[in-house]
């Protein structure tokens, strides 16, 4: 029987969020002070990554200190240096003789055009999110979740506010779980029940038009209309895998994404999964890959369900109350 537990309840956790509200950035890591192996899989074809070369097989490092998810486009990549500095003053990291350097791996998504796009996340901000880490894990506009909007295809003015979602089972001693910040071209739906949540608002500003029958009637336009997204995200787990185990894990998590958000993986996303495997629990696989994919959709839903209003955009709430 699945049990659902907190994110932070797998063992090795900690989740730290930073935001500045006014601007509508943020910046969310997941630190693992004692390592974690570590896989990663990008499936959006316009990705804003650190240090994910590192996480093929067949290179050295084996183990990783933290991920870090962000707003601020490329820019945001800079809060990892926070990430580093809190880890390094902690002689977290791999030990190089003269200091420990950490192996702080990260994702980014577009919120510029979301707020104040001379803000952004900075090494201040990495840094402040570690100092918050912690066992408690808020959802909605906060972290990486702050500047996250969804339903842009029809632009900004009819785009919906999301946010940062985090969902985590228990089987027997198997915990896992995941934490996203949903940023998505298209509409978010709830797999359980097949009830459209989030997406692009219609005329009317009451109700919701359907991203892909729009992108089905504009099948010949090549051009880049749909720029501004990408959904970013991490599972975690307490079973004992390496990192060839951790990537395919990150590889099946990405079914999660397909499930609650339509279309996923766009030319104009940079979707992007990390996978951490924290504890020593025997499990398969396999059926860790199909839990990732069920907690990864449940996160998605529950970014959406949790975002209140922000900046004049509507939320999922506001939908479903008129």
């Amino acid at each position: 029987m699945m049990t659902p537990i907190a994110f932070t309840d797998i063992e090795g956790i900690e989740v730290g969020h930073a935001q500045n509200i006014e601007a509508a950035t943020g910046c969310t890591v997941i630190l693992c002070k004692d390592s974690a192996a570590a896989g990663v899989d990008v499936r959006g074809g316009a990705p804003g990554t650190r240090e994910t070369d590192l996480l093929n097989p067949v290179n050295l490092v084996q183990r990783i200190h933290a991920v870090m998810l962000a707003g601020g486009s490329a820019f945001g990549l800079d809060a990892a240096a926070g990430v580093m500095q809190y880890l390094e003053e902690r002689q977290i990291g791999f030990d190089v003789g003269v200091t420990h350097v950490p192996i702080v791996c990260g994702a980014v998504l577009f919120d510029l055009t979301f707020g104040d796009f001379k803000i952004r996340p900075d090494r201040q901000m990495g840094y402040e999110a570690c100092l918050n880490a912690g066992k408690a894990c808020p959802q909605g506009n906060v972290g990486a979740g702050t500047g996250a909007t969804v339903g842009k295809i029809l632009g900004t003015n009819r785009s919906m506010k999301s946010g940062l979602g985090c969902y985590a089972v228990q089987v027997g001693d198997l915990k896992v779980g995941a934490l996203v910040a949903v940023n998505c071209l298209g509409d978010v739906i709830d797999p359980q029940t097949g009830l459209k949540l989030a997406g692009p608002l219609s005329e009317d500003g009451r109700t919701l038009a359907d991203t892909e029958d729009i992108m089905l009637q504009a099948y010949a336009d090549k051009k880049n209309l749909f720029s501004g997204n990408t959904t970013i995200g991490v599972v975690a787990t307490n079973a004992a895998f390496d990192k060839a185990q951790a990537t395919k894990l990150a590889s099946m998590s990405h079914n999660g994404y397909a499930r609650a958000m339509r279309p996923a993986h766009s030319m104009y996303d940079g979707d992007t999964i990390f996978a951490l495997s924290t504890g020593g629990v025997s499990a398969d696989l396999s059926v860790v890959g199909l839990l990732a994919a069920r907690v990864m959709e449940r996160a998605v839903v529950n970014a959406v369900i949790n975002t209140s209003s922000l900046g004049g955009l509507k939320c999922c709430r506001d939908i479903r109350e008129t």
